[in-house]
């Protein structure tokens, strides 16, 4: 019989746009013929299974199902692809830990240390990770732009402590916009980050270790026409061209995977999961983890898989296999 596969997509942060072509990609993508794929959305309390874009029943929290003709279809597994709260920062994975039901992410400690961008870089800077320096604002505690400048120099870069797709985030190059950056940032997340600037070109790698079998992904080059790679130019067609593989010798490419392979299993990762970087004289300074990476079909999940001469069916597969057999 085949097994229930839950796309969960949805979830409670700007980022719920994304998560929803990411969401539908993702479903279209699993081979139907092994699987039984269901949408389901998470929004706020509201937990619904979706056919044809109209709701068709709620999912039962208590052990995540449903009712169909009245017959109850219960999960077997979970692909989630919410991204931010809460399917990316271990909330949701504990739920299902309760429950038993397997998914594709990492679990709930990798998941809740990655997402908190400040916990993450403090935490691998132990391990000689070359990354920028970086402060912590707490929302609504007095800031100090002197101060801010004296340690960082300018220009910044002014983020949300816990957030993805460049929400809130504001380049800062003259110290009198970084109170109003700083705010912005807070919008998105009770703690702001004003992280060093360090010029360089960013690329990215994805990667999947699985029980038998490590797979690290081409790496892509990211050059946005925007001064960097904020929400524009990551989700407007022609605003970034994104390189794949990217234009750097073999000896940088193995760098840059071998990298991301030591922050996999420094953080304890599992799932498909994409780490950034900044090249900048030959070395790659670390921006962050994406436990759960954007999966429309233009993120830069499905371009490495399509370069490597796979389609996102087979490795979805060998995914979801690798969880329930």
């Amino acid at each position: 019989m085949k097994k229930n596969i839950a796309v969960v997509y949805g979830g409670d942060s700007s980022e719920y746009v994304v998560s929803v072509q990411s969401g539908k990609n993702v479903y279209q993508s699993i081979d139907h013929e092994l699987f039984n794929p269901w949408l389901v959305e998470m929004k706020d309390t509201k937990w619904s299974v979706v056919l044809d874009g109209a709701k068709i029943a709620d999912v039962d929290k208590a052990n995540f199902s449903f009712s169909k003709d009245g017959e109850t279809v219960k999960f077997d597994f979970a692909y989630i692809i919410i991204h931010g709260t809460p399917g990316e920062d271990g909330i949701l994975q504990g739920y299902f830990d309760l429950l038993k039901v397997p998914y594709s992410t990492c679990g709930v400690h990798s998941s809740a240390l990655t997402f908190n961008k400040y916990f993450c870089v403090n935490y691998l800077r132990n391990f000689g990770i070359p990354m920028a320096k970086s402060v912590r604002l707490l929302k609504g505690t007095t800031i100090d732009s002197d101060e801010l400048v004296q340690q960082l120099n300018l220009p910044v870069f002014v983020k949300p402590n816990a957030g993805g797709s460049s929400f809130g985030v504001t380049k800062v190059k003259v110290a009198e916009d970084l109170v109003s950056a700083i705010e912005k940032a807070w919008i998105e997340s009770d703690e702001a980050l004003v992280e060093e600037f360090i010029e360089g070109v960013e690329f990215t790698c994805g990667l999947v270790k699985l029980k038998n079998e490590t797979i690290l992904f081409p790496v892509t080059e990211v050059l946005p026409k925007n001064e960097f790679f904020d929400f524009e130019a990551k989700y407007t067609k022609g605003m970034t061209d994104e390189i794949t593989p990217a234009r750097i010798s073999d000896e940088l490419t193995n760098n840059i995977q071998q990298l991301a392979s030591r922050i996999y299993d420094l953080c304890n990762c599992k799932g498909i999961v994409r780490v950034d970087f900044i090249l900048k004289n030959g070395i790659f300074y670390f921006l962050e983890v994406n436990t759960t990476p954007g999966m429309t079909a233009t993120s830069f999940i499905p371009q490495q898989i399509a370069a490597m001469g796979k389609d996102l069916k087979e490795m979805l597969t060998l995914i979801i296999l690798d969880q329930i057999g």
